[in-house]
């Protein structure tokens, strides 16, 4: 039997801690190149210890290697608890098993940088579960906060991520 990679012995352990102190796992596929050097271990993980998981859809279609997002979407709803998928200027489709939403971009005026996108929206959405939202709503506050960062050059927002969140929520 091989051994485990060093990777996903880390990745156990990790998980094994937030889990013991009642938490629950999120988990971002990162990128293409990750998913395909890692995609054994990454879908274990998935289907055995995250919750939450974030994946662009370039990444969930390798991960599951498949050519249409539709394909990936019904195998990736029977792993995890919600999957968050984004698809640029496409927006998001969010599932958690019976539940499907699908977030419409948030308009910027110019893209300029698309660099800490996926990230922003992971930030948006985990606010927005962690303070109780419903899933639409996490999807729409991740939506938002992509937006603001890549309508400038960087990864770093320029406006308050509080501000924008506040004008969605009221």
């Amino acid at each position: 039997m091989p051994r485990p990679r060093p990777t996903a012995v880390r990745y156990r352990v990790a998980t094994r801690v937030v889990h013991e102190a009642g938490g629950r796992v999120a988990f971002s596929l990162s990128d293409s190149f990750c998913v395909d050097r890692h995609r054994d271990t990454f879908l274990e993980l998935i289907e055995r210890e995250v919750e939450v998981l974030f994946a662009n859809e370039a990444e969930v279609t390798s991960l599951y290697q498949v050519d249409e997002f539709d394909t990936a979407l019904q195998q990736v709803n029977h792993h995890c608890e919600i999957a968050a998928l984004t698809r640029g200027a496409k927006g998001a489709v969010i599932v958690a098993r019976d539940e499907v939403h699908v977030i419409d971009a948030a308009p910027v005026a110019h893209v300029e940088d698309t660099t800490g996108a996926g990230d922003l929206f992971a930030a948006g959405f985990l606010y927005g579960l962690t303070h109780g939202y419903d899933l639409g709503t996490c999807g729409h506050l991740g939506a938002v906060a992509a937006a603001e960062v890549i309508s400038h050059l960087g990864a770093r927002p320029e406006t308050s991520l509080a501000d924008l969140a506040q004008s969605l929520l009221g």
